[in-house]
């Protein structure tokens, strides 16, 4: 492998990290209801009522 080709697929990883990143947080944006409706996973604690934060962590 050369140089240019470990920075092109490091990139290529970067970007797809960062798409994947942006789109979960546009959709953590949404209400719970909206949540629910799409099926987005983990979209609140139902035994407690809470909604996930950022980081994973019951906020």
């Amino acid at each position: 492998m050369t140089i240019l080709s470990t920075i092109g697929r490091l990139a290529t990883e970067f970007n797809a990290a960062r798409a994947r990143y942006l789109t979960e947080r546009s959709i953590r944006s949404l209400p719970l209801e909206l949540q629910k409706d799409i099926g987005w996973p983990e979209a609140a604690d139902f035994r407690t009522g809470y909604r996930r934060g950022r980081s994973g962590d019951l906020a």
